[in-house]
């Protein structure tokens, strides 16, 4: 045989369905399972909801518009319900109406113990960071998680100092990246003080804190009480605003941490309130459309005030004493792209669209359950390109409204039964991130319209678990038995040196917490700054 001619294998004489080929090889070498993508992208398609129930939902949820021209879902309800005329269109364009919203399938993310409060990506859309009121921010990274490993790589308490018994924590109320620069984020907790992170979890720095006995808020030097929330400047990367219960906003330089760079001071004409109040929400819209440089903030006692955004701060610009009803926490607020549009969402149950042009009445309003009385960090948001307003409902429905009218273009269930309390729309991934009160965290996608993100997570393989990572079937010979020591079944060990110390004598030492294990014997006085005048240690037995 020539070396040109091609080796031909014979194939064994057997029927096509003679069960003896299930046994016989059909080639040869390790073959490698490749990922069927199509099948896991269909497996995190969202169950269509029908139109007949959005109808519903929105006609319960979002109600009438308030005002002199009512919100018309009426007519959008007979449109919907209308089955047997449009079911041929419906089939014919449902594929176009799905690809308009990032909200056909959906990544589902378990992470946290309690209600997600607020979440965060970075600019290229790689990291998501997600904080709770368990106290913890979750550090996701899209890059390495696979559909079997969808998880949290880090998980970090930013008020976590030390090992004590008296340590600090707090609900995580908001963070946010740096839209000019992606190492790092503002994290705002329940303290006076926000601190500044990097990606990796590590606090960079912390804001002062202002001294509590100074009676005017122009001379401390931070926040005297809680931070509600804060934004970064969209002209300065080094630049951002806190805003606190102590009825001040601070602008602070994150390269001088020391004392605030502009303190705003709002004080409150309402009645009874001694001029202070808690300001409960703060937007810095920038001129990303060409429009202009703005600082927005809502008040406790349901004023609006608006300032330019460079300055100066000593008077408001513009402000609207009644924009909500006061002692109603307005979590919700949010510029345009233009910067010609503010949107607010009260907790009187009330959506609000405001024309900073002509910045005395709302444009229009529009009715929504408010869960800013649960949950004081419900937000509402534009969309990248302006056109549509999300939000979220207490029935956990995703809304997306129109930004002009406020109607909604379509209402679809997250959470059912659970709050749905924040929400953020990427521009590059055109995805869509929620956070829930049953402390799920939602990714909705369209595998057609986004990109990366969640599509690349399903576009992987799924990881193969090793027998060695299941700590099940693995023993640390470290954690209490030694290499030489012989256990069988249902025995008792005869090496008893193999027990740890703490085992073996459950009264003698420290606890974790600094504390004794005897509990007969008295705990040591804490070292105070006058330690002189504390009992000396020899005398407590």
């Amino acid at each position: 045989m020539s070396d040109d001619e091609d080796f031909q294998i014979e194939g064994p004489e057997l029927a096509e369905d003679d069960p003896m080929r299930a046994f016989l090889p059909a080639s040869f070498g390790k073959k490698s399972k490749e990922a069927d993508v199509a099948a896991q992208i269909d497996r995190t398609r969202r169950p269509a909801e029908t139109k007949a129930e959005a109808s519903k939902v929105a006609t319960e949820e979002v109600g009438q518009e308030v005002g002199q021209q009512k919100l018309a879902l009426e007519p959008a309800s007979k449109d919907w319900g209308s089955d047997d005329d449009d079911e041929d269109s419906d089939s014919d364009g449902g594929s176009d109406e799905d690809d308009e919203y990032p909200t056909s399938h959906e990544l589902i993310l378990k992470t946290h113990e309690r209600a997600v409060t607020t979440t965060t990506l970075d600019p290229s859309g790689s990291r998501l960071i997600t904080g709770s009121s368990d106290c913890t921010l979750k550090f996701h990274d899209f890059a390495s998680m696979t559909p079997t490993t969808l998880r949290s790589f880090k998980s970090v308490d930013p008020n976590y100092s030390k090992t004590s018994a008296n340590s600090e924590t707090h609900p995580i109320n908001h963070v946010e990246f740096n839209p000019h620069a992606g190492g790092t984020f503002l994290c705002i907790s329940a303290h006076p003080q926000a601190k500044l992170m990097n990606r990796d979890g590590d606090i960079i720095g912390e804001f002062v804190k202002g001294d509590m006995y100074l009676r005017d808020m122009n001379n401390t030097k931070g926040h005297i009480s809680e931070i509600t929330t804060g934004t970064w400047s969209p002209m300065d990367k080094n630049i951002c605003v806190t805003a606190g219960t102590d009825s001040t906003l601070r602008i602070w330089d994150v390269n001088v941490r020391r004392c605030q760079k502009e303190v705003i001071v709002h004080k409150s004409k309402a009645s009874g309130s001694a001029g202070r109040t808690r300001m409960t929400a703060v937007v810095w819209g920038g001129p990303a459309q060409g429009g202009n440089n703005l600082l927005v903030s809502a008040a406790l006692d349901g004023s609006l005030v608006m300032w330019g955004g460079n300055g100066p701060y000593a008077r408001p610009t513009a402000e609207i004493r009644d924009a909500h009803t006061p002692d109603a926490w307005t979590g919700g607020i949010d510029i345009s792209p233009d910067g010609r549009m503010v949107v607010t969402r009260g907790g009187d149950n009330l959506i609000k669209l405001w024309d900073t042009r002509k910045f005395k009445t709302p444009i229009v309003t529009v009715s929504h359950p408010s869960t800013s009385d649960v949950y004081s960090v419900t937000n509402i948001k534009y969309s990248p390109n302006g056109a549509n307003i999300i939000t979220g409902s207490a029935s956990g429905h995703l809304h997306i409204l129109n930004s002009g009218n406020l109607k909604p273009e379509l209402v679809t269930p997250v959470t059912p039964g659970s709050p749905l309390i924040t929400v953020q729309w990427h521009p590059k991934l055109n995805q869509i991130v929620t956070g829930s009160a049953n402390s799920e965290v939602h990714v909705l996608y369209n595998p057609n319209t986004s990109v990366r993100g969640a599509v690349d997570v399903m576009s992987r393989a799924p990881k193969k678990r090793h027998v060695d990572d299941d700590p099940n079937f693995t023993t640390d010979q470290s954690a209490g038995m030694s290499g030489d020591s012989i256990v069988t079944p249902g025995g008792v060990m005869s090496n008893i040196s193999a027990i740890s110390f703490s085992a073996r004598h459950p009264t003698i030492g420290l606890t974790a917490s600094g504390r004794s294990r005897d509990p007969r014997r008295p705990n040591l006085p804490l070292v105070t700054p006058f330690a002189k005048s504390q009992p000396d240690e020899k005398h407590i037995n």
